[in-house]
């Protein structure tokens, strides 16, 4: 099965939420400064989210560049992502609307795990079909940041109903891991 179809829909798809976040952005009512500060933390969220789907997107595209191969039960593990990366627009929303509620902080982490579990599934299943000796298996390698990410959000979610800023800022250090290049597959594929 060739891998092109997976890929055209799964950048569609991250395309239209992203599209979807922005136009839930309120416009700030008025034209002055304390207007456009009081828009900000809704601005940020939506930098978060958007830094997060872009992150997403980007490592998919590495991912299934290297892929030779997919099968069903990928295509059914970048669903099962998928989905999960779908709600980020309702969770960043809610988080927004509800002024940084404990539980709406923590549902955000839900779903980020959600979605760290679905990408790492996907990853899985991919290693699968390829084989432990396959360049891609030795590329991943342990994925350090990607076990790493996990723990975080699984400490970040609890912590929402500490202090929802706590795990504000587990979220933006996972995306600040993510964002530092993963420059795994692109030199053990292209030197």
């Amino acid at each position: 099965m060739t891998k092109t179809r997976m890929e055209a829909f799964s950048d569609g798809v991250i395309a239209i939420l992203i599209t979807i976040m922005v136009l839930e952005l309120q416009v700030p009512h008025g034209g002055t400064l304390e207007a456009l500060r009081a828009a900000l933390p809704e601005i940020g969220l939506y930098l978060m989210s958007f830094v997060f789907l872009g992150i997403y997107w980007n490592n998919h595209h590495h991912l299934l560049h290297v892929t030779e191969r997919i099968n069903g039960k990928i295509l059914w593990a970048n669903l099962h992502l998928l989905f999960w990366l779908s709600l980020i627009p309702f969770v960043t929303a809610w988080m927004g609307e509800s002024d940084f509620a404990p539980l709406a902080v923590a549902v955000y982490g839900v779903v980020m795990i959600a979605s760290a579990l679905g990408y790492t599934i996907m990853l899985y299943a991919i290693l699968a079909l390829h084989g432990p000796e396959s360049k891609l298996s030795r590329a991943v390698g342990s994925d350090t940041k990607g076990k790493l990410s996990l723990a975080l959000y699984a400490v970040a979610i609890p912590l929402a109903f500490v202090h929802p800023a706590i795990s504000g800022a587990l979220y933006v250090t996972v995306s600040l891991i993510w964002l530092i290049p993963d420059r795994r597959i692109e030199l053990l594929f292209y030197g």
